[in-house]
């Protein structure tokens, strides 16, 4: 029997894949190293990173940090969320699953992100990695641990994803292979400046198995005001409880608008680490976090520079979780 994992369970290690000269990073590849660096100071406080970078140099300076390990490997990009093995237990045992990641519809290319859970699995990493043929991105679901998955239509039965396949089809497959009781599916809600088609991990997570946790948007100008209300009206029905997390102010680079949204935080073992954006409401995002999550440290991260490439930090790392492999 499968059981789906919630991100708030124990914990091996974080995986992060770092930006590099080969990828789309360069121009900025200075900013966006301090800032991993600051982001894996945060996490290291409370459990073990596993960096993966195509170069011995890529690694340098994060040596100085604890409880970080090196992995070297070729890779595309960063966003390993969307191309990282996604752990499930069956039998009281952890396997890594191994979707096909086709750069969030064809936009981008993937190959070498496609081959890094084998080779990580294969020369570092112990246990099982069951490949599985179906396109499916880490940060297109997220789980409360209790058979119910999150999910946007948007994504999930985009026609750049499994097209070959019906909703019906869909869902029978993902409640098939992380053992599911219920999907819920959301129909509205974007950020603009992602690019991912609406990753629910960019809208709404669960904070716990009855508590979901969700953009809003308080300005009636604003592009997001409608859809996101939308969006809200539909979490009402599901009989969770819910938690706002107002987005911040519109952040802009270089003329285009920056996908911000608090929603990408990521869980670590005794902690919640929470991007902050320079905005009066990062200090309200934490404190409502920090009531919510009474037995974890809430701690921020500035990440606006991750936005540039349209992340955030969840994107950008993956849970291996703690257990009998």
């Amino acid at each position: 029997m499968r059981k789906s994992i919630a991100e708030w369970q124990k914990q091996e290690l974080l995986l992060l894949s770092l930006p590099h000269e080969n990828s789309d990073w360069k121009p900025y590849l200075e900013e966006i190293l301090q800032s991993y660096e600051e982001f894996v100071k945060a996490v290291a406080n409370f459990q073990k990173v596993l960096f993966i970078a195509p170069s011995e140099k890529d690694f340098q300076r994060f040596k100085h940090i604890k409880n970080v390990d090196f992995f070297k490997c070729d890779t595309n990009d960063t966003w390993i969320r969307d191309f990282g093995a996604i752990d499930v237990c069956e039998d009281d045992k952890l396997i890594g699953l191994d979707f096909t990641f086709n750069a969030w519809g064809d936009k981008f290319q993937s190959t070498l992100d496609n081959a890094v859970n084998s080779k990580l699995f294969s020369q570092k990493l112990s246990g099982k990695l069951e490949k599985i043929d179906f396109i499916l991105e880490g940060g297109s679901i997220d789980f409360n641990g209790q058979g119910v998955m999150l999910t946007t239509s948007a994504c999930l039965l985009n026609e750049n994803r499994n097209s070959h396949l019906n909703k019906e089809q869909i869902e029978a497959k993902l409640k098939e292979i992380f053992g599911l009781k219920e999907i819920i599916w959301l129909e509205n809600g974007f950020i603009k400046g992602d690019d991912t088609d609406s990753h629910v991990d960019t809208l709404a997570r669960f904070i716990n198995e009855e508590t979901i946790a969700y953009c809003v948007c308080k300005d009636e100008n604003d592009e997001h005001y409608a859809p996101l209300k939308a969006m809200e009206d539909e979490l009402k029905k599901t009989g969770f409880d819910l938690l706002e997390l107002p987005l911040p102010k519109p952040l802009y680079f270089e003329g285009k608008r920056l996908g911000a949204t608090y929603a990408n935080f990521v869980f670590v073992n005794g902690g919640l680490i929470v991007p902050t954006y320079n905005d009066e409401n990062d200090a309200l995002v934490l404190e409502n976090l920090q009531k919510a999550c009474k037995d974890r440290k809430v701690v921020g991260v500035d990440a606006r520079v991750f936005l540039r490439e349209n992340g955030s930090l969840h994107c950008s790392c993956q849970n291996r979780y703690k257990g009998q492999r």
